[in-house]
């Protein structure tokens, strides 16, 4: 008996090829059919699949049984309700929705129709993440008192990039909010996943700088957890290249007993008793390299497991896929932050 998932992908950019070659990696998708974006005719014809105009022509279709959305952040909502309705499940590339409201009203409706909804959080199966969780659980450090971190990168290199391609035209769209929408919701799901703790309160300050851009592009953070533990966030999309050496996504771990220094495109350093160890390093992750980016699989592992994972749920098992309250609780923090620094006041989550 055939027991594959059926799947069609919504959006064409870098995240959408990403998904498509993730499914057809995955040994439990049958992938189906992509549409949305410019070049989602041309994805069609290098994977072999089925290509429909829009969302809507895809969803309707009765050979698919679920969605990946990876269209620009403030479609996600009103194309996985889309989905609900024509009785799919979906797993939503980060950030789930664009505000709470709509994050919970898509909780309600998938839930009302006994379906799966899930969050893109790729970050949970990459093995260098795997390690930092295990640590942590372990009581390799003992109770986490204290997390910096950073995610650093320059968009206008990346723009430049050709083989990036697209017109970037939803990075200043109003309705995306701001760049913390797009770099947030992996660093504050990584600490939920490994503390098991939630973030209550947050203090911020964003700005805007080195492009015309209405919405946020830069923001440095304190956060406060469930049970005390602190943490410093600093996200920007336009730190000038070649930016510093390691910071495009870092976290340095402060526990009672131990310190963890990871690099999850990297090394990760376990620091305890005086001495510091490397317990792993990941293998080069090309998600800068436009050449290598779908081809890799240090880089496509994460997505393909995810997919697999995300078919796992549908099928009743528990995984380490991102559920919909994971990613409500991303967009929470993430709007508490934008509304701390429009009134310098701390907020709570």
């Amino acid at each position: 008996m055939n027991t594959s998932i059926r799947i069609g992908v919504t959006g064409s950019g870098f995240m959408g090829r990403t998904h498509v070659e993730a499914a057809k990696r995955a040994p439990e998708a049958e992938l189906v059919a992509v549409a949305g974006g410019g070049r989602s005719k041309g994805l069609a014809e290098d994977y072999q699949i089925a290509w429909e105009p829009n969302a809507e022509a895809l969803i309707a279709r009765d050979d698919i049984d679920a969605v990946v959305i990876s269209t620009p952040h403030h479609v996600h909502y009103e194309e996985a309700v889309l989905a609900a309705e024509a009785g799919k499940h979906a797993l939503i590339e980060k950030p789930l929705a664009t505000s709470v409201e709509d994050c919970d009203r898509l909780i309600d409706v998938f839930n009302a129709k006994d379906l799966t909804l899930a969050v893109g959080y790729h970050q949970r199966f990459r093995q260098s993440n795997q390690t930092v969780q295990k640590l942590i659980a372990d009581g390799a450090i003992g109770q986490v008192r204290c997390i910096q971190m950073a995610a650093l990168f320059d968009i206008a290199a990346l723009r430049a990039d050709e083989g990036f391609g697209g017109a970037w035209s939803w990075w200043t769209d109003p309705r995306s909010k701001g760049h913390i929408l797009n770099s947030g919701p992996h660093n504050i799901d990584l600490c939920r996943w490994w503390t098991g703790q939630d973030i209550r309160r947050v203090t911020a300050h964003c700005g805007t700088f080195r492009e015309e851009n209405p919405n946020e592009n830069t923001t440095m953070a304190l956060w406060e957890f469930s049970d005390g533990a602190m943490a410093q966030f600093w996200s920007s999309s336009v730190c000038p290249t070649p930016g510093f050496e390691n910071e495009d996504f870092r976290f340095r771990i402060m526990g009672d007993e131990g310190v963890i220094d990871a690099n999850p495109f990297g090394q990760i350093i376990l620091g305890k008793a005086g001495e510091t160890e490397v317990v792993y390093e990941q293998p080069k992750v090309a998600f800068d390299d436009a050449s290598q980016a779908f081809v890799a699989d240090a880089r496509m592992q994460a997505y393909a497991d995810q997919i697999s994972a995300f078919i796992g749920r549908i099928s009743g098992k528990e995984t380490d896929c991102g559920t919909a309250e994971d990613g409500r609780a991303a967009v929470a923090a993430i709007i508490a932050m934008l509304e701390s620094s429009e009134s310098s006041q701390q907020r709570n989550v």
